[in-house]
């Protein structure tokens, strides 16, 4: 089994989704596997990764207003409150979605539906430089 691992590194726009569909399929192709399976981590705990609809941008719209309603940007509420008011509810919202994500691949591509794609969400409401580990395991 052969093991491939490259980090993608993202500059985030504040409180946005990061489509990074096509910077992971490049990295897949280079791997070099034919079958396998592509692990994704994102090695920060205020941004989150998320497969969800690529062709409504609505879809997007309507998860940031949600969460927006379900984890309040209201300091009264946590007692973590050094780093803003954005800070602990940004953690909460990375504990609600993911942190990672895996996908199988198939004939050397990701198997995502017609309608995914994978996401990078930051969650604070500055500009971040995010990592994230890409981890390709499989044959060639």
């Amino acid at each position: 089994m052969k093991h491939y691992q490259k980090n993608l590194t993202v500059k985030t726009s504040p409180k946005n989704f990061h489509r990074i569909t096509s910077q992971v399929e490049s990295i897949v192709a280079e791997s070099g596997v034919k079958t396998g399976l592509c692990t994704l981590f994102i090695r920060h705990t205020s941004a989150s990764l998320i497969i969800q609809e690529n062709a409504d941008p609505d879809v997007l719209t309507d998860l940031a207003n949600f969460f927006a309603k379900l984890v309040p940007e209201d300091p009264s509420l946590y007692l973590h409150t050094t780093e803003g008011a954005d800070d602990m509810p940004a953690h909460i919202r990375s504990v609600l979605t993911r942190t990672s994500e895996q996908i199988p691949i198939s004939n050397g591509r990701l198997v995502l539906g017609t309608w995914q794609g994978i996401y990078l969400w930051e969650h604070r409401k500055g500009r971040h430089q995010r990592e994230i580990v890409v981890h390709i395991s499989g044959i060639g």
